[in-house]
């Protein structure tokens, strides 16, 4: 602002002429803080514009193209398992927003629009559960409220077996002392797939004594819609007191039908399959956080939240033989969770070049879980009823504390001590009351030293982690299946499961030679104990899987990561940046025998590649990904072996930006449409009884307008 002058008081004051207004750009500095390279506990952060770069509408999609990182299942059709090390459920621990989600809930339901980032990390901290064999995924959902803003997308994906149109929108704004935002999206799949699989058995001899080969068809609809509204305040005194939460509701119905075709031996006991689902699911997750910042510098962060969860399904099976319906099953089936959790962290300066800090992770989960079975057979002329249902509880609570020490300005040490307690209570109908409890240990050693007179950097972990049985695979309900045998049997769990435990050492070199550049090596062993593997009985005349605690297992990680943009290595570069990683990964299950006992069907090799395009006007941006994971065949225990697929992901995008408020995103996935191949065998001395399965892999193209307004 400039003042106006005059030179004498009857005169019309002269305005000055204003100083022409100066634009200053400023640039992140290479020695700005970074947490992956600054943190002494090691910790991959995936931003929201990385998140968002592909377009893509399921979470799971996101994570094939990190580094280290794999996902299980056939491409584009969700519910993929993501793996760290190439271990999958159980051995990787999913958070959301530093929690566990509750059962049921699935990350596929996620909308990567509500996510703010992704933090990876490779080793344990007091802060986060133990149960971490693998590692730790952190979802962390948008929070802060930095400016307005109002961003809806339309969009829709397609290949020749599904459609995708999805919609979202974003709306967010910020006054005196209180921020609000409010996010929403919808989205429907419609599918139709066709899945032909074939199923033998070959005799001691190597004859072939039975082959059957089976055309089934699979269509049907999931329609999703969420909402994360949150409110931010910031008190008089400083404090700041959060509230946000999550809403998610499901549709979904299903109609399957195979026909199965004998070659030769003995036919199937039903050759004509028409199965029909018809799902409901609700979830909800609500929670209110607070920020104290004490005088002293101490901090102290505390949450608390209830989350609900309802799923309800109704299933129908039509069973023909030669012609003539031979079965007519229906099972309805509920699930309803409520739970309230809290977490807490106080953190204090108290001694020079330490961040000292506690706290605790508590919950409460209540799990009532109803299954009615009815079943006709009009050539038999009989029926068969079931009503199976139970109740479980599942406290848990953890007290933690942790050290991070700057031993020296190069030299930095990070020390923890997590307790976990554990208490699951299940009731039902058809099984006693089973209570069990566990506790363990988990103490954590890390360290970084930043080699002097370079940008090269050194890290060691030590870590203590575990792995609990689901309340899933606790309970001693049997889930039957309509053609029994060794390769599609009935499950049932088993309430004498104990927690599988690991000890683990982790290092890494890491050379930083550019800013935003990156050469890292690290390495892995963990040793586990009470390992659980799947066992497989013959009872009453029908095959059963359940779980059991059977020895130890030891696993092996290298890996290794380049990034860097092109201008890092070549002078007057475009804006190009180049990324890559390979994954190898090897395990041994002692109780079962070699070759190929792999620890959960561990992901022996993976790899990514990417590079991606930016115009200096940023007007255009493009890219491609390629992601690789190898695969195999896997023996799971003396009988059993599977295989585990083989998977290529080559994806492209381009975003044009039009202006400040329209821009338009293109993409296309799976462009090598890999398929997707099931193997499962089962070898004794009556031969190998096999089934495999091949789902047909498609490229998909994606488009989405994106503007503000």
């Amino acid at each position: 602002m400039h003042a106006q002058t005059a030179s004498d008081p009857g005169e019309a004051p002269i305005k000055k002429k204003a100083d022409p207004i100066q634009s200053v750009e400023i640039k992140a500095s290479a020695n700005a803080y970074d947490p992956r390279r600054d943190d002494t506990a090691s910790k991959i952060v995936v931003s929201n514009e990385e998140i968002m770069r592909y377009g893509d509408t399921s979470v799971t999609d996101v994570f094939k193209r990190l580094p280290g990182i794999t996902v299980s299942g056939a491409s584009g059709r969700g519910g993929g398992e993501i793996r760290m090390r190439g271990l999958g459920a159980g051995y990787t621990q999913i958070l959301i927003n530093g929690e566990r989600a509750p059962a049921g809930f699935s990350i596929d339901q996620l909308s990567p629009e509500l996510i703010e980032r992704i933090e990876i990390l490779r080793a344990a901290s007091a802060e986060f559960s133990t149960q971490s064999i693998a590692g730790t995924i952190n979802i962390v959902l948008k929070k802060a409220i930095r400016t307005a803003q109002r961003e809806l997308k339309v969009g829709a994906a397609r290949n020749a077996d599904t459609s995708n149109p999805n919609a979202s929108l974003q709306l967010s704004d910020r006054g005196d002392g209180m921020s609000y935002s409010i996010g929403a999206n919808a989205s429907r799949f419609d599918f139709d797939f066709a899945s032909p699989s074939e199923e033998s058995r070959i005799a001691p001899d190597g004859s072939l004594a039975m082959l059957r080969r089976t055309r089934q068809a699979d269509s049907g609809r999931n329609d999703v819609l969420g909402l994360s509204p949150r409110l931010n305040w910031t008190l008089d005194n400083g404090d700041t007191v959060t509230w946000q939460s999550f809403l998610n509701t499901n549709r979904n119905d299903y109609h399957g039908h195979s026909v199965t075709d004998t070659l030769l031996g003995a036919p199937s006991q039903y050759a004509i399959r028409d199965m029909r689902r018809d799902g409901r699911n609700t979830f909800g997750k609500s929670d209110v956080s607070w920020t104290h910042q004490f005088a002293g510098g101490g901090k102290i962060d505390a949450k608390f939240g209830v989350n609900g969860l309802r799923n309800t399904s109704t299933w129908r099976e039509h069973d023909y033989n030669a012609g003539l319906l031979g079965r007519d099953a229906t099972v309805l089936s509920a699930v309803t969770e409520k739970g309230w959790s809290t977490t807490g962290k106080y953190s204090t300066p108290l001694v020079t070049d330490h961040a000292l800090s506690m706290g605790w992770d508590g919950g409460l989960a209540r799990r009532e879980d109803t299954r009615v079975e009815d079943e006709v057979f009009p050539l038999a002329g009989r029926t068969s009823s079931s009503d199976e249902s139970y109740d479980a509880r599942v406290a848990r609570l953890a007290l933690f504390a942790q050290d991070e020490w700057n031993v020296t300005p190069r030299w930095s040490m990070y020390a923890g001590l997590r307790w976990e307690g554990l208490e699951t209570t299940s009731e039902g109908n058809t099984f006693e009351t089973i209570n069990r409890r566990s506790s363990v240990w988990s103490p954590l050693a890390q360290t970084l030293y930043k080699l002097p007179d370079s940008r090269d950097q050194l890290r060691l972990a030590l870590t203590r982690t575990y792995k609990a049985p689901s309340s899933s695979s606790l309970i001693p309900r049997r889930f039957t299946t309509a053609n029994n045998s060794q390769t599609e049997p009935d499950f049932r769990g088993n309430p004498d499961l104990k927690p599988e435990l690991a000890t683990g050492i982790d290092a890494s070199y890491e050379h930083y030679w550019a800013e935003n550049a990156l050469l890292s090596a690290s390495v892995s062993m963990r040793r586990i104990s009470g390992y659980t593997r799947q066992g497989l009985i013959l009872e009453g005349g029908r095959w059963i899987q359940t779980p059991v605690n059977d020895g130890d297992a030891v696993t092996r990680s290298v890996e290794l990561e380049a990034k860097f943009p092109l201008s890092a290595v070549m002078d007057q570069a475009p804006g190009v940046d180049l990324r890559a990683s390979v994954s190898r990964n090897w395990s041994k299950v002692r109780e079962v025998p070699g070759p190929d006992n792999r620890l959960d069907q561990q992901t022996p090799l993976s790899a990514t590649l990417g590079v991606d395009y930016k115009t200096r006007d940023s007007k255009l941006a493009t890219g491609a990904s390629f992601a690789f994971k190898n695969g195999g065949p896997v023996r799971i225990n003396a009988n059993q072996s599977g295989y585990q697929t083989v998977r290529r992901d080559l994806d492209l995008y381009a975003l044009w930006k039009f202006n400040a408020q329209y821009q338009l995103r293109l993409a296309v996935a799976n462009l090598l449409e890999q398929d997707f191949v099931s193997d499962a065998r089962y070898t004794d001395a009556n031969g190998t009884q096999r089934r495999t399965g091949i789902f047909p892999g498609r490229s998909t193209g994606r488009v989405t307008l994106e503007t503000r307004f």
